[in-house]
């Protein structure tokens, strides 16, 4: 389990900030997971971790340390399984939870029906305000588990 309630695949992620904000308003930790150097604000609750830029060292870190107690924000789909299996909340960078039910249609919808791989979707206003309603929802959940 790990000592972060929060845990942030961070190359490619839009909601740092408002992880930030609600990370500061709970208390709650947070480790920033990247293969490179990326700023970040000082603050004793958030911590940087940069990782080799070896093919999927910050997907491996953050499965690692991924469990019960964790809630991870990731877009990536294999990681988001992985961290699942380890006990862990999962929320999309879009706010979508992952779940257990969600992953196999998640993965299987990552090709297009021509078999090409398509990005994400623009990311939007809605989108930001359903991240920041999950991202509270799970860390309520978390509380209470803790007790």
């Amino acid at each position: 389990m790990s000592d972060a309630p929060i845990l942030v695949d961070a190359d490619a992620c839009p909601v740092k900030d408002e992880i930030y904000n609600v990370a500061w308003r709970r208390g709650v930790a947070v480790k920033i997971v990247s293969n490179s150097h990326l700023r970040v604000p000082d603050h004793p609750l958030i911590d940087r971790i940069v990782v080799s830029d070896g093919f999927d060292a910050a997907d491996d870190w953050i499965a690692e340390a991924a469990g019960p107690g964790s809630v991870v924000i990731t877009s990536d789909i294999l990681l988001a399984e992985r961290c699942l299996k380890a006990g862990a909340q999962v929320i999309g960078n879009n706010g979508k939870p992952f779940t257990a039910g969600s992953i196999g249609p998640a993965r299987g919808g990552a090709a297009g029906g021509d078999g090409s791989i398509g990005g994400p979707a623009p990311f939007t206003k809605s989108d930001r305000s359903r991240f920041l309603q999950a991202l509270d929802a799970a860390l309520a959940a978390t509380a209470r588990r803790r007790g």
